[in-house]
């Protein structure tokens, strides 16, 4: 009885945020939240005011013809040579780092007369795309290529002797535009040995995949600060790695600040995703296999500090979310009753197993999981960071017995202690969604 009256007042609970919701004023659901770190990082709430103003008038201008885009790499090697003649250079990048015609950017540069390649870095999940989140990665000798140091080892930022005799160093990584992708803090720590040693930053720059113009989630409170948040930015950060770069720069999040150049896009547009450039496709990282999931996982990483699948040893990580305890045809018409825009919860049984180089060791591995399948039905609409938060909070009230948090990597991951004492403490899904 006391399970069921549990269930009934959850129920309640969330037909009232529902009428909340639509009687709510637009205009709030695009308020800029956490004000009180608008000291910390002033020019980068400015940033998103911009931002966010650009998304809004280009939204009356869909884009209806692929783009023809170049990036940085496209841009240096056909345009402005002039930046790597004569240098000798460590180059940070993986199997992202392609150019138009989808070759390396090693061979590329090492096809370059009077350009010596000395060393290549390379960033988590390796060189070749080839290791799982979190797994380190050392790396002896590589036919045909320069020295290989990988920076998720035993090292995480070159030191002097790594890049011994180098005068520049080139990032050219994809990204997909979340804070807690370690691509960029890895840019951070790059950017600092560059500093420390008197060498420049050359940055090639790349589109965000899930648009440039729109921003969610918190900024990171720096307390929090770690390798899976190394900045005071939001959770979908907006802008491309290259504008991020600068702002490292203008708003000095990093100590020494080095020398920097940055080598832009040509062709992109801010309110174009991924697929509406002619730019072909690379899994950025091995649970990453497509543009739908690269726009899901901003909100349903957040699954990676619980006891929950968030589909690792799937074919569709973070689009499926399940344990062996829950109902998903419950949960997934609780979560339609909240009628989030651009999406639709679909109950889903599936079983996680080991798959090499992508998730050696999956939760529940061999054991079949009930959850939700998150279908995105509107991507202009969905609200990646609201579909999260709100999944998690469903589940933590519905099974509060069975659920498990660990709090500091939820706190990692969401930059902040907010919701894990919201979670905890017991607030409406209204101001769960309060950032």
């Amino acid at each position: 009885m006391i399970h069921l009256f549990k269930i009934l007042l959850f129920s309640y609970i969330t037909l009232v945020f529902i009428n909340c919701q639509q009687t709510k004023n637009k205009s709030e659901n695009n308020q800029i939240p956490n004000a009180q770190y608008q000291n910390l990082a002033p020019s980068y709430i400015k940033g998103i005011h911009q931002t966010q103003s650009l998304y809004y008038k280009n939204k009356s201008e869909p884009i209806k013809e692929k783009l023809t885009v170049l990036n940085g790499i496209d841009v240096l090697l056909d345009k402005k040579l002039h930046f790597i003649k004569s240098r000798k250079i460590a180059l940070v990048t993986n199997h992202s780092g392609i150019d138009k015609n989808s070759i390396p950017n090693y061979k590329r540069l090492m096809e370059i007369e009077d350009v010596e390649l000395k060393v290549i870095f390379s960033p988590e999940h390796g060189l070749f795309g080839e290791s799982e989140a979190g797994k380190k990665i050392n790396y002896s000798s590589i036919d045909q290529l320069p020295r290989v140091i990988s920076l998720y080892g035993g090292t995480r930022k070159p030191n002097a002797e790594m890049l011994t005799d180098v005068n520049l160093i080139i990032y050219d990584i994809q990204d997909i535009g979340a804070r807690f992708y370690t691509y960029i803090s890895t840019l951070g720590m790059v950017m600092e040995a560059g500093a420390e040693l008197d060498i420049p930053i050359l940055v090639l720059d790349r589109p965000n995949p899930i648009r440039g113009d729109i921003i969610e989630g918190p900024l990171l409170d720096i307390k929090h600060q770690s390798f899976v948040g190394y900045y005071p930015i939001p959770t979908r950060y907006g802008g491309t790695v290259g504008e991020l770069a600068n702002k490292i720069i203008e708003n000095k999040w990093i100590s020494p600040l080095p020398e920097l150049e940055i080598i832009k896009i040509e062709g992109w547009q801010p309110n174009a995703w991924y697929d509406q450039t002619d730019l072909p496709w690379v899994p950025p990282s091995p649970n990453i296999p497509d543009l739908k999931t690269a726009i899901i996982y901003p909100g349903m990483c957040l699954f990676e500090g619980t006891n929950i699948s968030e589909g690792r040893g799937t074919p569709n990580p973070f689009k499926w979310i399940g344990a062996p305890w829950i109902d998903g045809k419950k949960l997934s018409q609780t979560l339609n009753n909240f009628k989030l825009p651009g999406v639709v919860f679909v109950p889903k049984s599936f079983t996680p197993i080991r798959i090499p180089g992508k998730s050696e060791n999956p939760k529940f591995k061999d054991q079949k999981c009930n959850g939700i399948e998150v279908w995105i039905t509107d991507r202009d609409k969905y609200k990646s960071i609201d579909v999260g938060v709100l999944t998690l909070y469903t589940i933590y009230n519905m099974y509060p017995e069975k659920i498990k948090i660990r709090e500091s990597g939820l706190n990692r991951l969401w930059g902040s202690n907010t919701l894990y004492e919201k979670l905890t403490r017991g607030v409406t899904a209204q101001d769960i969604l309060k950032y």
